[in-house]
């Protein structure tokens, strides 16, 4: 479970309190100290594994699986067998045979099944899609500092990840070429990384993701014809540079009198509220949620193909001890 299942453990329990149709019922850890703490905070009852949480509890509907990457293909898959539909914590799995597992056991069983691809539900993100028209270049920065969490994945599957699954929910096109280039600071995985990639469309990506910086930094900007935007994931703000007079003169004028600046209305929100609220309305509804399997294995895909390219990358320039990434 760990620190972020029990961020889920928490938001199910406000969700119940506000009225939606939902009930925390259990939570599960090998570490039962830390099951019991979770359990007693939020008012349910804990259990040391999945299969024990199952005989007690035949009734439960839906789970979140927050354990580490190595184990979501297992867990998953046994509440899946067991008809739970299931919120699966990002990256999807921990290789592309263990995803495509997934998918064919979630459309065997019919189940509803989420990515927590977080970022998704990032109210300054929901209020960009609308103003997407031909994205033709991104420029994404991700920076974080160093803390021992999540280090059995490279920088990429745990921070990158993130911003690879918006940009190809935003540029809509295939990826024609990766070029990476990432090394190991302070870990035995890769610690930073830069990305260039091209899409079909001739859009263009660049991306930077480091776990050992010392300031945190969130923000995507992409330009598209006669636009400029900029999003800030952490203060949850969108800002639109727009050219010429064809919004009819809307916005604030900047340096340049041909240049105004809009800032679109957001609602500020819990990215994982709403994620967790979005899976359960799908839950209920039997929809598909808005981060399918189908999106997790396609960001899950790209990150490896990254990961890869910083692996030949470094074995090019005679770089040893560079990691592998799972396929």
């Amino acid at each position: 479970m760990g620190v972020f299942g029990r961020n889920h453990a928490r938001v199910y329990k406000e969700l119940e309190k506000q009225g939606e149709p939902v009930r925390l019922v259990a939570v599960v850890d090998p570490d039962l100290e830390r099951a019991d703490a979770v359990a007693s905070e939020f008012g349910c009852r804990s259990f040391g594994s999945i299969e024990q949480m199952l005989s007690t509890h035949g009734d439960i509907q839906a789970a979140s699986v927050a354990a580490p990457t190595v184990g979501h293909c297992v867990v998953a898959s046994a509440l899946m067998k067991a008809g739970v539909d299931v919120l699966i914590e990002k990256p999807l799995a921990a290789s592309l045979s263990e995803a495509d597992e997934l998918l064919q056991l979630a459309k065997a069983h019919k189940r509803v099944a989420q990515v927590g691809h977080l970022e998704r539900f990032n109210p300054a993100v929901r209020a960009t899609i609308p103003l997407l028209t031909q994205p033709m270049f991104f420029e994404v920065h991700r920076l974080s500092v160093f803390t021992p969490r999540s280090l059995d994945v490279d920088v990429v599957l745990d921070l990158m990840i993130h911003d690879l699954d918006i940009v190809l929910a935003f540029a809509k096109s295939p990826v024609k070429e990766v070029r990476a280039v990432g090394l190991p600071i302070l870990s035995g995985k890769v610690d930073i990384a830069n990305v260039r990639i091209e899409f079909e469309s001739g859009c263009v990506a660049n991306f930077t993701a480091s776990r050992v910086s010392t300031e945190r930094v969130r923000k995507l900007r992409f330009f598209q014809p006669s636009q400029y935007l900029s999003i800030d994931y952490g203060r949850q703000e969108v800002l639109v540079f727009r050219v010429g007079a064809d919004d009819g003169g809307a916005g604030d004028p900047t340096v340049n009198p041909e240049i105004k600046v809009l800032k679109p209305s957001v609602t500020s929100e819990e990215p994982l509220h709403a994620e967790v609220k979005s899976f359960v309305h799908a839950v209920q509804k039997r929809s598909t949620p808005t981060v399918s399997l189908e999106d997790g294995r396609r960001a899950l895909a790209l990150a490896i193909e990254i990961v890869t390219a910083i692996r030949e990358h470094g074995q090019k320039i005679g770089l040893g001890g560079m990691t592998q990434g799972k396929r």
